[in-house]
């Protein structure tokens, strides 16, 4: 099935479940200090761009948020998909968007955090070319945050990934 990948803004229709869909996953996996979600308003400060992949019915399938931290460097924020949406490449797909968006801005580097229960999402940031760097920022002395990072520039970092294909939550 065709699924679109494109920048929307957090407040559009069938977002707001996938957000909140987002937060209980969260929830149900780490404790609510260990929850770094940005909320709707944090989704449409400047210097973030939120996608949304939908189906050919308009049907909201995923979400991501790409945070500009204005030295070359972007947070992966927010990265969900629909349960019911899974296994169809919708987080592959996603994830090369925002890199390709970004290296286009001349972000040179996608950091990100996520927790040690998600299997899928640890997959998926391996297979895409991410390696687990120590905590950053806010996630430093944080027993549940795994951090990676992606260099976008350099050998191996761009092109035609069959990794781009795997899904997560």
């Amino acid at each position: 099935m065709l699924t679109t990948i494109a920048i929307e803004s957090p407040r559009q229709p069938g977002i707001a479940a996938l957000l909140r869909q987002s937060a209980e996953y969260a929830q149900s996996l780490y404790p609510p200090e260990s929850n770094f979600l940005l909320g709707v308003d944090e989704l449409e400060l400047p210097g973030v761009t939120f996608y949304a992949a939908r189906d050919a019915f308009g049907l909201a399938l995923g979400i991501a948020a790409l945070v500009s931290q204005g030295d070359g460097t972007a947070e992966l924020k927010r990265m969900f998909v629909h349960p019911g949406a899974r296994g169809r490449g919708v987080a592959g797909r996603l994830l090369a968007r925002a890199e390709a968006d970004a290296l286009a801005a001349g972000i040179r580097q996608v950091v990100l955090e996520t927790g040690p229960q998600s299997d899928a999402a640890l997959a998926l940031y391996r297979q895409c070319g991410y390696r687990e760097i120590a905590p950053f920022g806010q996630y430093v002395g944080e027993e549940f945050s795994v951090c990676f990072a992606k260099d976008l520039t350099g050998p191996g970092a761009s092109g035609d990934d069959p990794s781009r294909r795997a899904d997560s939550p």
